[in-house]
């Protein structure tokens, strides 16, 4: 049975650019709190509405919300959490749930880089709003600058990608989120961390190499 897998890692680590090749290879669910939270703030609903304060200032948004919007996602099907969870709280809830469905515990991967690299990743960072496909400026550029290349229509960045914003989202992550790699890390057997300054490719073919092991366990 495919284990249940957290993707921890700071803005701009990498984690959503992973997540959606490891669900090509595995056939994993991926949830998403960041775009839980803008489906539920575009859709008007009432969790949306409560979580759409804290997300344009940056700040994280409630435990309490951010559970009851992830529990509303799970399924039979093992999941690929990806921004989620960020306090060592909603780790608690995860494993929690999971246990009351009669699923072990999650596997976590910790995508680690420096601040300095995390800014300079967000701050070139451009999005299609329509598939979600991720480019940079200096990294990762369009063949045409703020043009997708795969549909043609342009390209955003998101509001919490300014530079101030940016500083804020580090600062939160740095105070709240990095306690959970202390968390995790006491149980070796579910922890490893991948060095997230690599290549991409070279991050995939790590990340393919640890979950190829779990599965064949």
């Amino acid at each position: 049975m495919a284990v249940d897998i957290v993707f921890l890692g700071g803005p701009g680590a990498g984690k959503g650019t992973q997540a959606q090749i490891l669900q090509k290879h595995f056939g994993y669910r991926q949830i998403s709190t960041g775009d839980l939270l803008r489906a539920h703030k575009r859709d008007g609903t009432e969790l949306g509405k409560a979580a759409a304060d804290y997300m344009s200032r940056g700040a994280l948004v409630p435990d309490d919300l951010i559970i009851k919007m992830v529990e509303g996602e799970l399924s039979d099907d093992a999941a690929l959490f990806d921004g989620f969870p960020r306090t060592v709280a909603q780790a608690q809830a995860l494993d929690e749930m999971l246990t009351k469905r009669g699923r072990g515990l999650p596997g976590v991967v910790y995508f680690e880089a420096p601040r300095a690299v995390l800014e300079e990743r967000l701050l070139g960072r451009w999005t299609n709003p329509r598939t979600g496909r991720v480019y940079h400026e200096k990294f990762n550029p369009p063949q045409v600058p703020g043009i997708c290349d795969e549909d043609g229509g342009p390209l955003e960045q998101r509001p919490d990608d300014k530079a101030e914003i940016i500083k804020k989202r580090l600062d939160v992550f740095e105070a709240e989120t990095m306690p959970l790699v202390d968390f995790y890390k006491v149980d070796e057997e579910r922890f490893v961390a991948i060095d997230a300054t690599q290549d991409m490719d070279d991050v995939t073919h790590e990340l393919l190499h640890v979950i190829g092991v779990a599965h064949a366990h």
